[in-house]
């Protein structure tokens, strides 16, 4: 039996890692069952759990509980896209038996505590936060309804939830971490409890560690510093001594600041996004030093064993077997899906990932003529499967989805597939043999899911950003778009030279190596399937985290 009022993990852990950490993340993307993420940072997250538990690291996890979700995407009656919002149990969750009370809006609000063990998905402790609780009043139970909630009010609510909640919930525990990992800054709210808790800012900053996955000054949360006040975010500290502790001036407060300004150590995600988050918060006062971890995913998790094992074999026949298999298993969900029925034998392009408009899903189809005449083609055919979830509230993005979708009507060579979770995530990336991946340099923190497409034999095609820069050898590993002058070009200039760019590299390279050279094509997915375990896997990242940002 679990003791949750003297927690430890129930495993031993190993000496290089026993120094206790609370790793706060608003959602975890630990396996298809628990249904608590949207994307990239969930996905991210969940990998990080499973490589703590690995190395038996002594790290649990701080999220909560989504009665409904992310939210679910089906189809309307002309198959364009639905949200859905449906209730989630799980009889994999052990209830804590712990209940408190954190406030909100000056009103008392129940929590009460989940816990997903090690042993059901092999991954580290996963502590869950809900109140969805009859103790409550409507709105108070519909704080964790839904994750990313449109309202302000709601997502302020959230955060109070992930950072008091959750830093209440660890000295419920009693675990006393030795760290507190805000990943993203949506749980920064938690200083302001352990203000109270320690008596000093010295002594919060030297048990916080930030990690922020936004390239940009302008997507990083603010709220009005008043509104937060009133909801009790604060704790109790009135606004000049929040601007005091902060440094915040004007009537907005920075979440991503605020975490900066109360961190010991601060990191980007990628080589990249770690430079461009020194020149992107140079100009600001009390900024700690902010290092780069490159976010990997877990092999475990993600590769396809056997092609590993028919490559270190040198089995050319049974790995384009197991490839041609992976791909045929695939297309059977796309066609469940579609109606359309892929051929496994033709080269299949995949774009899916969140759906965002610097992610640029539509990028292929804005030169049309070029766009036709590579659908058409019967010499060397090509076939592109498109898939991901846009932001439920995101007009612009869900217009993009079902403009392909309406496209997608005309070829039978093109698919557009709804669900996008994380099983249909590997099976997408076994169906591949190129996964696109095109955002406007230098939005893309990290994106990881290339990682886990080379991790199933597919050849990442990408724009000079995020991870690949430190991965791609081009012609060799991957292909890559040349690098535009992002400084100096406008966003339709960019998103010009980047288009013909990749339609030069598409049909002057990937096409003619698929389809004329096998040996060479086969070359380029082996050498990718060996490089990205080497460094893009998430047991190293998690040992990273360790080495280089919990250590004092």
């Amino acid at each position: 039996m679990t003791d949750f009022k003297n927690y430890s993990v129930p495993y031993q852990t190993a000496d290089s890692y026993s120094k206790r950490v609370a790793y706060f993340s608003m959602e975890f993307a630990v396996h298809q069952p628990l249904k608590i993420y949207s994307g990239g940072l969930g996905f991210l997250s969940g990998s990080h759990l499973r490589s703590a538990f690995e190395l038996k690291q002594n790290l649990i996890g701080i999220g909560i509980l989504w009665k409904y979700g992310y939210y679910d995407q089906s189809r309307n009656q002309d198959q364009t896209l639905k949200p859905e919002w449906y209730e989630k149990t799980y009889s994999f969750l052990q209830d804590t038996g712990i209940k408190f009370q954190i406030k909100v809006h000056g009103a008392p609000v129940w929590v009460k505590a989940w816990y997903l063990a090690p042993e059901t998905f092999n991954s580290a402790p996963l502590f869950l936060l809900s109140t969805d609780l009859p103790e409550n009043d409507y709105l108070s139970q519909t704080i964790t309804h839904r994750l990313y909630d449109s309202d302000t009010a709601a997502k302020v609510a959230q955060f109070m939830l992930l950072g008091l909640g959750g830093a209440k919930l660890i000295d419920e525990l009693n675990f006393n971490p030795e760290v507190y990992h805000l990943n993203e800054a949506h749980g920064v709210s938690a200083v302001f409890h352990l203000m109270k808790k320690f008596g000093s800012k010295e002594e919060v900053t030297k048990r916080v560690v930030f990690t922020t996955h936004t390239p940009e000054e302008a997507g990083n949360e603010k709220h009005d510093i008043y509104l937060c006040e009133r909801m009790g975010y604060f704790n109790g500290y009135s606004i000049p001594d929040v601007k005091k502790l902060t440094g915040m001036r004007g009537e907005l407060f920075n979440h991503s600041l605020a975490a900066l300004r109360f961190a010991r150590k601060a990191n980007g995600v990628s080589k990249l996004h770690g430079e461009v988050s020194r020149e992107m918060w140079k100009d600001y006062e009390n900024i700690p030093e902010i290092t780069h971890v490159t976010n990997s995913q877990n092999f475990n998790y993600w590769a396809d064993k056997q092609l590993y094992r028919y490559m270190e074999a040198g089995d050319v026949e049974k790995f384009e077997d197991r490839k041609r298999y992976l791909k045929k298993r695939a297309f059977e969900i796309v066609a469940d899906q579609t109606g359309k029925l892929l051929d496994p034998d033709v080269l299949t392009i995949v774009w899916a990932r969140r759906f965002a408009n610097y992610k640029r899903p539509d990028l292929l189809t804005r030169d049309f003529e070029r766009f036709e005449k590579l659908m058409r083609d019967t010499d060397r055919p090509v076939q592109i499967i498109w898939a991901g979830k846009p932001y439920p509230m995101d007009y612009g993005a869900i217009s993009v989805f079902n403009q392909l979708v309406h496209l997608s009507k005309n070829y039978p060579n093109i698919a557009v597939c709804v669900g996008y979770e994380l099983t249909l995530s590997k099976r997408l990336k076994q169906a591949s043999d190129i996964w696109l991946n095109n955002p406007r340099v230098p939005r893309e923190a990290s994106g990881t899911s290339g990682m886990t497409a080379s991790m199933n034999g597919s050849v990442n095609f990408s724009t000079f950003d995020g991870w690949i820069c430190e991965f791609a050898d081009h012609g060799k590993n991957s292909f890559i778009v040349p690098a535009a002058d992002y400084k100096t070009m406008s966003v339709p200039d960019q998103d010009e030279f980047d288009l013909n760019n990749l339609y030069d590299v598409l049909e002057k390279e990937i096409l003619p190596t698929y389809y004329g050279n096998k040996d060479s094509w086969r070359g380029i997915v082996h050498r990718g399937m060996k490089e990205v375990v080497e460094f893009f896997e998430s047991n190293r990242m998690a040992r990273e985290y360790y080495e280089i940002m919990y250590k004092d």
